[in-house]
Parts: structure tokens; C-alpha cells; sequence
């Protein structure tokens, strides 16, 4: 005798289109933009020199990401 809950389907995961989609409404929610850029080593270099990244985190993408948001707070003075 099979009941129900031996036919039932596991729940999927969301595909990764999906949640893609997802992030991208969310960001529009926030008004944030997702943008792919390119820094030079010598940009990198002088996120170090105004002590807002540490050397040793030089090579670290989410430690620069943080370093460029808060020089742009400090540049831009629109931090929210």
C-alpha cells in the first residue's frame, strides 16, 4: 500500500537562472547596481596607501570590494 507522502516529490532547488533573478530584483529593490570592473594594481596599491585595505589583503576580492566601498563613501559622502 503506497500512502501519499511515498509519491510525494522532494521540493527542488531553485535553478540558477532563477536565482539570479532573484538577486537582481532585490538589488533594484535596494537601488544598487551590479557592476563588473577592473582595477589596476597601482589602484589597489593606493587603496593600501590611504589605509583603507591592508596589505595583506591586497589579493582578497571581498577585502578591495569593502576598501572601494568605503573609498567611495569617503569620496562621495552619499554612504546610506
Amino acid at each position: 500500500m503506497t500512502t501519499e507522502l511515498d509519491t510525494a516529490v522532494p521540493p527542488r532547488s531553485p535553478s540558477g537562472a532563477a536565482l539570479r533573478m532573484r538577486r537582481h530584483r532585490e538589488r533594484r529593490r535596494r537601488k544598487l547596481h551590479c557592476l563588473t570592473i577592473e582595477l589596476r594594481k597601482t589602484e589597489i596599491d593606493e587603496l593600501v596607501r590611504k589605509g583603507m585595505l591592508e596589505a595583506e589583503t591586497r589579493n582578497n576580492h571581498q577585502a578591495i570590494k569593502l576598501a572601494l566601498y568605503s573609498f567611495l563613501d569617503s569620496t562621495l559622502g552619499l554612504a546610506s
